[in-house]
């Protein structure tokens, strides 16, 4: 048996409860990283070496060392418990491909928003297509060795409410990844207790009609 058929094969046997999980932020962030160093499934990525031709349409600023990208998505696994696993699908950070993101967006529990502080501008339209589907995220902060920025400072600059859980990571770090998506699981486990504990609307009393005597 190969390797791929040995993973479709682990994935039908454990994965009782499949929560689908989308990684998603600008160009160069460190999706693709995220997804790779965490899976614990050979990933499947669909990356592209990068051409003069797509100079014109791709914003190269801070990443102009890039060779390669995402154009499609990235897929990873990652088994919370014996029955549980997470499925991690990374989006692609370019504006061209920005259309697939609602496709991606379908079923999914939760998101993290993967950030480089030196490009905070780049993860707006992320948050604003999350927050327009109504999918619970994180921001997670990816070292990039930039300048240092206070979690107020940051919180300010991407509008980020008091509620909205923001963290630390190195994409590159296994470890690190996998506080990442620890902390998105703990909120969406959060908001499903709240929501549970939320008094529900009292269903109005009605006055049964009384039927009406006979006239003689």
């Amino acid at each position: 048996m190969d390797s791929a058929t040995s993973d479709r094969a682990a994935l039908q046997a454990t994965a009782d409860n499949g929560l689908k999980i989308v990684v998603v932020g600008g160009f160069g962030v460190g999706k693709t990283t995220m997804v790779r160093s965490v899976s614990e499934i050979r990933p499947l990525n669909t990356e592209e070496t990068m051409t003069r031709a797509g100079e014109a349409v791709d914003h190269l600023d801070g990443v102009q060392s890039k060779t390669s990208t995402t154009v499609a998505f990235d897929f990873g696994r990652i088994s919370l418990d014996e029955r549980s696993v997470l499925y991690l699908f990374g989006a692609p950070g370019q504006e061209r491909f920005w259309f697939l993101w609602d496709r991606l967006f379908s079923g999914t529990l939760g998101a993290v928003v993967l950030v480089d502080t030196r490009r905070l501008a780049d993860s707006w339209y992320a948050i604003d297509r999350l927050e327009h589907h109504g999918t619970p995220f994180i921001v997670a902060c990816n070292d990039f060795g930039g300048p240092l920025h206070t979690e107020q400072q940051i919180r300010e600059a991407l509008d980020l409410s008091d509620d909205v859980p923001l963290v630390e990571c190195d994409a590159r770090d296994r470890s690190s990844s996998k506080y990442v998506l620890i902390t998105l699981v703990e909120h969406l486990h959060a908001l499903a207790l709240g929501n549970a504990s939320a008094p529900s609307a009292a269903r109005p009393e009605t006055t049964p009609e009384k039927t009406p005597e006979p006239t003689s």
